[in-house]
């Protein structure tokens, strides 16, 4: 008896308003216990063109879904749902404009925006703390914003089918993030400070314009699914390499700092002073040489632990330092791109 006065109590909870063709939606006909009970609503698959103000009468509503509607717009109304956790507005004609003013206010844990009109992320959407996942695709989302870097909660971001062209470094302050989908999109690079999502799990990258991978990818050693399909062709990239000579002043600077020369900020002006400060290292342990704006950008394809094959950009000092990274010696197999690259531009390499 218990449990079938449960479940009666569960369905009790839930108002299903699905697939009735409705242009309107009037709560008068609910209820004040019922309105009061409800839990989970129901408005999906209709025609309404904006969200009611009668929804925020269900004030203990924790989960709504307003998919598959012609909403144009969302009402003040639901900023007044302080129990809402899941809300779910799929395949409308929302965009930036259409989320009321205090709409970062809600303790939202799930927000679907995916098939809408969005062609930037709604800064309120960036204030809503306990955010665990964020879905955008299919919406005309040209960039994300820095301050999606607040979303420290967030477990999954669902930004696939947009025209995206570029990750900002910000992702990589998302210290829960293990899901991150940003396929079919216009993504050229990947910045290496993602290597710092160390609870992802799974990254969707096909159908970009990649060319190369940062070989910083290689710490996420707890990455399970990794796609690149549908990129462009890493060989094609490395023959179009160029190389631009270092400055006079680069050269200078190589020369203090390979030759270990002595210098206090009494010897030199401050600007230049700091710009020697500025040297990288370059990454071939038999090369003592260092490097400023100028170095070779060199691709090396990796086995990443036995499941992918990545193409991982390096940087070394000029085009006459061999490569940080010796051959596998027991891997002869060579695809015919590769052996179209000269051996000194393109090396693979196993990493165990």
């Amino acid at each position: 008896m218990e449990s079938r006065e449960g479940a009666a109590s569960a369905r009790d909870c839930v108002l299903d308003f699905s697939r009735l063709s409705l242009t309107s939606f009037n709560a008068d006909g609910v209820s004040s216990e019922r309105k009061k009970d409800t839990k989970q609503l129901y408005l999906n698959y209709n025609r309404l063109t904006s969200l009611p103000s009668s929804v925020n009468l269900f004030f203990n509503l924790e989960f709504l879904d307003i998919s598959n509607n012609g909403l144009t717009s969302v009402c003040d109304g639901i900023t007044r749902l302080t129990k809402l956790k899941t809300l779910l507005a799929k395949n409308n004609r929302l965009d930036e404009f259409s989320l009321p003013k205090e709409f970062g206010s809600l303790q939202l844990e799930v927000l679907n925006f995916s098939g809408n009109r969005f062609e930037e992320i709604p800064l309120q959407c960036t204030k809503l703390l306990h955010l665990q996942s964020l879905s955008l695709g299919g919406n005309r989302l040209k960039s994300i914003p820095a301050e999606v870097e607040h979303l420290t909660s967030l477990e999954m971001l669902y930004l696939g089918g947009n025209f995206i062209s570029a990750i900002p470094p910000e992702v990589a302050n998302l210290p829960s993030l293990r899901y991150l989908v940003l396929c079919d999109n216009r993504i050229q690079s990947v910045p290496p400070q993602l290597t710092r999502l160390h609870s992802l799990r799974s990254l969707s990258l096909h159908n970009n314009l990649l060319t190369y991978l940062p070989r910083e990818i290689l710490s996420l050693v707890h990455l399970q699914e990794l796609s690149l399909r549908g990129n462009p062709l890493v060989v094609r990239f490395v023959k179009e390499m160029t190389y631009d000579p270092p400055s006079l002043l680069e050269l200078a600077g190589r020369t203090i700092k390979s030759r270990n020369i002595p210098y206090f900020p009494r010897d030199l002006p401050s600007n230049l002073f700091r710009y020697l400060d500025l040297a990288s290292k370059c990454p071939n342990p038999k090369c003592a040489g260092v490097y400023f704006d100028s170095c070779v950008r060199q691709i090396k394809f990796v086995d990443f632990c036995g499941k992918y094959r990545l193409p991982l950009m390096h940087y070394l000092c000029s085009p006459e330092c061999t490569s940080p990274c010796s051959s596998n010696p027991q891997s002869d197999a060579e695809s015919e791109e590769e052996n179209s690259v000269p051996a000194d531009r393109l090396q693979r390499v196993l990493l165990g």
